[in-house]
C-alpha cells in the first residue's frame, strides 16, 4: 500500500468517527436549547472543519484539531471557502469553540487545549478579518505579508 492509499483509509476511517461526533455534538447542542437553524449552522461549519480542513493535506482527527483554528481561520478558509466574509470568519470561530467545548466535556481534549483555543481566537480575530480584507482588495498584491506602521 503506497502513502496516498494509507491517507485515504485513514481519512475514512476518520470521516466515520467524526459522523459519530457530529450526532453526538448535535444532541449536544439541542441540549443547549438552540434553534433548529443555529444547530444546521454549527454543524455544518464544524463538518467542514473536521472533514474538509483537517483532511486537506493530512488524516488529523478530530481531538487533534484544536490547535489549528489559526491556520484555519487566518488562511486556509480565507483561501479556500469562495463563501469567506467576516461573518463566516466569526461563525466558524463560534462553531469551533462550542465544538471544542463539547469535546473537553466529552474529556477528548485538554482544559488547557481549549483554553488556548478560546485565547487564540480572542485575540487573533482582528488580524484574520484584516486579512479577509486584504485578501478580496485587488489592490493588494501580497495580501500575506502584514503591514507594519
Amino acid at each position: 500500500m503506497d502513502d496516498y492509499e494509507k491517507y485515504e483509509k485513514e481519512c475514512k476511517k476518520i470521516k466515520k468517527a467524526n459522523k459519530g461526533l457530529l450526532k453526538e455534538f448535535e444532541a449536544w447542542l439541542k441540549s443547549s436549547g438552540l434553534s433548529k437553524k443555529t444547530i444546521k449552522n454549527h454543524l455544518e461549519n464544524i463538518d467542514f472543519y473536521l472533514n474538509e480542513y483537517l483532511l486537506y493535506e493530512d488524516a488529523i482527527e478530530a481531538k487533534d484539531g484544536a490547535g489549528d483554528v489559526g491556520m484555519f481561520l487566518g488562511y486556509w478558509f480565507i483561501r479556500k471557502a469562495m463563501w469567506a466574509s467576516k461573518s463566516s470568519i466569526k461563525s466558524h470561530a463560534t462553531s469551533l469553540k462550542k465544538f471544542y467545548t463539547f469535546m473537553h466535556e466529552k474529556g477528548l481534549i485538554e482544559k488547557e487545549e481549549l483554553t488556548d483555543l478560546k485565547q487564540a481566537i480572542k485575540e487573533d480575530m482582528p488580524e484574520w478579518l484584516e486579512t479577509l480584507q486584504r485578501y478580496d482588495d485587488p489592490s493588494i498584491e501580497d495580501v500575506w505579508r502584514v503591514m507594519e506602521d
